[in-house]
């Protein structure tokens, strides 16, 4: 059985969303993102800055899992598209999420 996603809006000070995942076995984890007074890909951001943000980052993703902060600030806030819930629909499919 997949692991379940969910994204919020975050309660964290400084922080734009929140990522819970919930394994099979009822285990959660939460996941706090996105720095609240910066622009993303899905703010308008260029994709020049886009592109930059993409260069300095991507090599943290080996370092890290895909529940991460950096995989997921990579990959929804920074994705393909400009549009949020696509850029979700592709994360939960790239990694196996629910």
């Amino acid at each position: 059985m997949p692991i379940k996603m969910d994204i919020k809006k975050s309660t964290a000070k400084g922080k734009k969303w929140t990522a819970v995942f919930t394994e099979p076995d009822g285990k959660i984890k939460t996941t706090q993102f996105g720095g609240a007074g910066y622009s993303d890909y899905t703010k308008g951001a260029s994709d020049e800055q886009r592109t930059a943000y993409r260069a300095r980052h991507g090599n943290m993703l080996q370092k890290t899992d895909s529940k991460s902060a950096a995989h997921l600030s990579y990959y929804l806030l920074w994705g393909e598209s400009k549009n949020l819930a696509s850029n979700i629909s592709a994360y939960k499919k790239r990694f196996g999420f629910k």
